[in-house]
């Protein structure tokens, strides 16, 4: 870089004089200092510093003046990418900045339009995470792109869907954690039990339980816990349908009316023994959720591919509560747990319910959920402005100190801006956004980061082999 000059020139002095005695200076063996020593005793003036212009472009000034540059949010954590504005690498890690005050919880928004390289952001945040002692959980997969990542990570895939030999339990109580007494395992595991069967019930129906309804409910799962150590969904739908008096007598109920009156959620959770959903949850589990694999997918393609959005988000609450047990045990370390195509989930508000507990239960899980979305006018398909579903859905967005945001539409960013608070800068860097490029908005922070990706992982990220 060219030396910048300063000199000394007295006020008043015309351009010719002051060229005059920059030519004096240059030639006089006198110096600096001495010439404005001269010029201020002959003027009886205060000297002043005059810098001469410099013109350069943010290349070079940035050099010159680092002190502009973003810091960045240090080195602890999994790298990303390139901070496009200063140059620098970008890492992340949730439980870092967690740790040090920079978010408040440890969730995660991803959300860019199709091709804007949301899933690739995603895996790279998750398979480089593994290096650094975490773990991930992906309890939905319905593109079933998951499973080739898992198994190059030395993970493993649980593949589920009509015909496949595979089936889960989800009233499974888990593995109990050493530090967790008896009597509270029994409190936390029959809790995890009613509260996914609620979950299955309000869905399928479409509406919350009555009163007379959850009793039953809950008479049903102490008959099958007493008859068996284990129960399975079968035994809780027998138990619905054929009470036992005695349970029934000591709630102030006849058998016979309860039968009436729990009828509708006996049909309804018949249908995963007896319906579409048959073969899947309705015996002992064939597999065991193992907490010390780097990663685990479930893969829902097969009930995907014929489009029954209800078939998976009862698939989602059943894989979800069958992970409970390894999730909430303290010496499981830190895991991702990622919702994939979550628009197809949010539109349930059981289960969004459901997701808003574990969201809230993150921190105390040591978990990081990460939601992903095309774009947040998805939101509008949840329900209508002011009602439960929309409520929760625009909770769980609140709920996540760190959004990712990819590529959006010119017609969404009205939608974008409102739902996440982005300043005009930010939603105008969203709209030009090339592919693997993203904003990560942060409480106090934004950064525009440019992901960089290894030849390996374009080839085992690819989601367009097919096109």
């Amino acid at each position: 870089m060219k030396q910048q000059s300063a000199y000394y020139e007295l006020d008043g002095v015309d351009r010719a004089t002051r060229k005059a005695n920059r030519a004096r200076r240059a030639t006089s063996p006198v110096g600096r200092g001495a010439a404005a020593q001269s010029l201020e005793t002959a003027s009886g003036s205060s000297p002043k510093l005059m810098v001469d212009k410099h013109r350069a472009t943010t290349r070079i000034l940035q050099t010159a003046y680092p002190f502009l540059a973003e810091g960045g949010l240090g080195a602890d954590g999994t790298y990303i990418g390139s901070d496009v504005f200063s140059g620098g690498s970008f890492v992340y890690d949730p439980w870092v900045l967690y740790q040090d005050r920079v978010i408040t919880n440890p969730n995660v928004l991803l959300a860019g339009v199709i091709g804007s390289g949301k899933s690739s952001t995603a895996k790279a945040l998750i398979t480089r995470s593994l290096a650094l002692g975490h773990k991930a959980y992906v309890p939905c997969d319905p593109k079933g792109e998951w499973t080739a990542v898992a198994e190059a990570m030395g993970g493993s895939t649980i593949k589920l869907g009509p015909g496949l030999p595979t089936r889960l339990n989800p009233l499974d109580a888990g593995r109990q954690p050493a530090t967790v007494d008896d009597d509270e395992w029994d409190r936390i595991v029959w809790s995890r039990r009613r509260a996914l069967l609620g979950t299955l019930a309000e869905s399928t129906l479409g509406r919350p339980l009555a009163a007379i309804e959850h009793t039953a409910l809950d008479l049903a799962l102490e008959t099958a816990c007493a008859q068996t150590g284990e129960p399975t969904i079968p035994d809780v739908v027998v138990a619905l349908f054929t009470p036992d008096s005695a349970r029934a007598d000591r709630a102030g109920l006849r058998s016979v009316a309860l039968v009436a009156d729990g009828r509708e959620v006996a049909h309804a959770i018949r249908r995963l023994v007896h319906g579409d959903l048959s073969g899947m949850f309705d015996g002992p589990s064939t597999t065991e959720f193992d907490p010390a694999l780097p990663m685990v997918t479930l893969d829902s393609s097969w009930l995907s591919s014929g489009g029954n959005d209800q078939a998976l988000r009862l698939t989602l609450a059943c894989a979800s509560s069958w992970l409970e047990a390894a999730v909430a045990d303290p010496a499981g370390g830190n895991r991702f747990i990622l919702y994939d195509e979550g628009w197809r989930v949010m539109r349930d508000p059981a289960l969004l319910r459901r997701m808003q507990e574990q969201w809230k239960l993150s921190r105390a899980w040591g978990v990081s959920n990460i939601l992903i979305v095309h774009r947040l006018s998805d939101l509008a398909a949840v329900g209508d402005i002011g009602s439960e579903a929309r409520a929760l859905a625009e909770g769980l967005l609140a709920d996540c100190s760190t959004r990712i945001m990819l590529r959006q539409e010119s017609d969404q960013l009205a939608r974008t801006a409102s739902l996440l608070g982005l300043t005009d800068v930010e939603i105008a860097t969203i709209a030009k956004l090339p592919k693997g490029r993203a904003l990560w908005r942060l409480p106090a922070r934004s950064f525009v980061v440019q992901l960089v990706r290894h030849a390996r992982e374009v080839a085992l990220f690819d989601t367009d082999a097919r096109m």
